[in-house]
């Protein structure tokens, strides 16, 4: 053993290699599951004949005895062992009253009380929850199916056990770790101290010459450096377009260029902002307010397009699905789609909805022309498009099920429940409209001359990158002949496929020829993780990688071979976290909607964790568990991207592009934990280690 190890390091491996070595030698002693006895089958068969002729009176006896034989016979061919080479993940040691003994977390229950080996489920098990919800040297007290636990932690540990080997030890802030046959030892501990405040708060943006170090809040205004304040100071009626790296300060810019404008033009009721999300926008709003600009309309694009349908069609004409598939809303958003739609359909000046709704269809189930689309694509769409937005459109021109049975009992069309038995069923989609259609709706209509009457005198889209030239075209038309436009958004995130990038789309927006400024300095993200979100990007990033104004904590690259125990170390870290820096803000950031349900299902007994997937964020101290979509153009002081897997960020452009958003929402610390295989986008770890590094848990790494 190295002496790598602290006299108090070297007393835990020993113990826990112990304890290892005594559970497999009682698992050893198990006989292998086998089928029942010849003695047991001849009974069965006995008691079987004897009940198809037994008497009445007699039956009920017979068939008790029938059953328990069964079981009994069963009992030992069903017994689930717990693997061997990995029987359990985490050790639980309890102080009762009448003695200390050790639970063991894995996947199945397997007690032998007389070696002293208690393996418990950690999904169905109680004591399994004191794990979860109890640190070491806390007093319990708590009412179990057993009656009341009465016990003090005296240990609890998460252990990595491959091929029967010891080979990881998390214990409170201590992290064992061997490669080969060295144990090294790091205290790790929660996320790096000293992050509470980092990010933005509502009124703080934390950006700019003066937020460089230290904890003082300015104002933001006297923050601007003078890149910035020079793209504030831009010629009002000139438009402007504001690229940087994710955290240089494009909100910063573009909001204090409309507050300035707003003034000097002295009209602010005809200015606005336009984001892609709801979080962004309850954002924008909260920090418009400082600047005198609380009564500015700030909306999201799913909101502006359904009242601008709305107040173009009639309120009650339009009725959206509750979601588009993906590959559905690639094609309906791709610019390669807009000349041949426009080719097929033709300029629809002051037509009305049903008409035209009816030739969007048309469009959308002709297996030829979508195909036409993707091959203009020139590779950003994939082939199965075509077959995914015809059935998807399909199912929407369909006739609803309360118009196919109209006439029969209400009643008889829902759900013991209540609930309209097309809900949740393909059938719910016969009716309604994309809100990606609305997009396509309303530029038709304007390429027949059809302006919208707002007459702003400025507006800002914030992550342009992420609004679709059919969006861009129409709300370059909300401007006044002399309003002006300024574009925020990422260099990074090239998500306007095939639209030739900014330049195509100042076009669409009417702003051909816009000054640009481009941010090089970023103030949220620390240098190594502006250095880590550089290399996921690949060749999709710039050239240079982005210059940070501050050194800032490594990044953690936490790596472990099954769920349960990322879920384990996630939970113990960050409520290590808040219990030292109780006024952090902490965003756990998962691929999509389904992974953020299951990660906040395993953090919901932390405090102050929130789910949030409706773009309703707090901005208050506490943990935000969110998905990409939600978390984009928002920052927190600390990030954990909990699934860092190569199931949920493949070596693709767009996981490429996501992975980096989740990323670089971090202002003090980034942290990336991965169960099974980790994401092909991330760096190696380090070159040194033996084959096995990969499966440990490894400390806070620079990437």
């Amino acid at each position: 053993m190295s002496e790598a190890l602290s006299p108090a390091g070297r007393a835990i491996v020993e113990e826990e290699e112990a304890l290892l070595r005594r559970v497999r030698q009682a698992l050893d002693r198990v006989e292998p599951a086998r089928p029942p006895s010849q003695a047991a089958a001849r009974e069965l068969v006995s008691l079987r004949d004897q009940a198809v002729s037994a008497s009445e009176r007699d039956l009920p006896a017979l068939l008790q005895g029938l059953t328990i034989a069964q079981a009994l016979a069963g009992r030992e061919r069903q017994q689930v062992l717990p693997q061997r080479d990995a029987p359990y993940f985490a050790h639980l040691a309890l102080q009762h009253p009448d003695g200390p003994r050790d639970y063991l977390l894995g996947r199945a229950t397997w007690v032998d009380l007389e070696a002293g080996v208690r393996i418990v489920d950690w999904r169905l098990s109680p004591i399994a929850a004191v794990f979860y919800q109890h640190e070491e040297g806390a007093d319990i007290e708590e009412e179990l199916p057993g009656g009341k636990l009465l016990a003090r932690v005296l240990a609890r540990r998460i252990l990595v056990i491959e091929g029967g080997v010891l080979t990881g030890i998390i214990a409170g802030r201590r992290s064992l770790s061997r490669h080969g046959g060295r144990w090294t030892e790091e205290g790790t501990g929660a996320l790096h101290g000293g992050g509470a405040g980092s990010a933005a708060r509502p009124g703080v943006l934390g950006t700019g010459a003066g937020a460089r170090g230290g904890r003082a809040r300015p104002e933001v205004t006297a923050l601007l450096d003078p890149q910035q304040y020079a793209a504030v100071s831009a010629d009002p009626r000139e438009h402007l377009l504001v690229t940087g790296s994710a955290g240089s300060g494009k909100t910063t810019v573009a909001l204090h260029r409309l507050a300035r404008i707003a003034a000097a033009r002295g009209q602010p009721g005809r200015v606005a902002v336009v984001v892609p999300e709801e979080g962004l926008a309850r954002l924008s709003r909260r920090l418009l307010e400082p600047l005198g600009l609380s009564a500015v309309r700030v909306e999201t694009l799913d909101a502006w397009l359904r009242r601008s349908a709305a107040a173009v069609f009639g309120h009650k004409a339009v009725r959206l699905a509750p979601e588009t598939p993906a590959l559905v809303q690639s094609l309906k958003r791709h610019p390669s789609l807009a000349a041949p739609l426009l080719a097929r359909i033709g300029p629809q000046r002051g037509k009305r909805l049903r008409p035209l709704r009816a030739h969007l269809a048309d469009a959308f189930t002709d297996s030829a022309f979508l195909a036409g689309v993707v091959e203009a694509a020139a590779g950003t769409l994939p082939g199965t498009a075509v077959e995914e937005t015809v059935r998807h459109t399909l199912r929407q021109i369909a006739t609803p099920l309360g118009k196919e049975h109209r006439g029969i009992d209400p009643e008889r069309l829902v759900t013991l429940d209540g609930r309209p038995i097309e809900e949740g069923t393909p059938d719910e989609l016969a009716g309604t409209l994309d809100v990606e259609d609305l997009a396509l709706l309303l530029w038709l209509r304007a390429q027949g001359g059809d302006r919208p009457g707002d007459g702003l005198l400025h507006l800002v889209v914030d992550e342009a990158e992420d609004v679709s030239v059919f969006e861009l075209f129409l709300l370059g038309r909300l401007l006044a002949r002399d309003g002006s436009l300024t574009l925020a958004g990422d260099e990074a995130q090239r998500t306007l496929q095939g639209a030739g990038g900014w330049e195509a789309a100042l076009e669409a927006a009417g702003a051909a020829g816009a000054e640009e400024c481009r941010l090089a300095l970023s103030y949220r993200c620390p240098q190594p993780v502006a250095d880590l979100a550089h290399r996921i990007l690949g060749e999709q990033g710039p050239a240079e990688a982005p210059r940070s104004a501050r050194a800032g904590a490594p990044v953690g690259l936490h790596h472990f071979p099954a769920v349960p125990q990322a879920h384990l170390f996630l939970a113990g870290a960050l409520r290590d976290l808040l219990e030292r820096e109780p006024g952090a803000s902490v965003g756990v950031v998962a691929a999509d909607a389904s992974a953020a349900h299951a990660f906040h299902a395993s953090l919901s007994a932390l405090p102050e964790t929130r789910l949030v997937l409706d773009g309703r964020f707090s901005f208050a101290p506490g943990i935000d568990v969110t998905d990409v979509a939600g978390a984009k153009g928002l920052e927190f002081d600390y990030v954990v991207v909990p699934d860092a897997t190569a199931a949920a960020y493949p070596a693709t452009d767009e996981a490429r592009r996501r992975l980096h958003v989740a990323a670089t929402r971090a202002a003090h610390q980034l942290w990336l934990l991965s169960a099974g295989r980790r994401s092909p986008l991330l760096p190696a770890l380090d070159a040194g280690a033996d084959e096995a590094a990969e499966r440990l848990p490894s400390s806070a790494r620079q990437g």
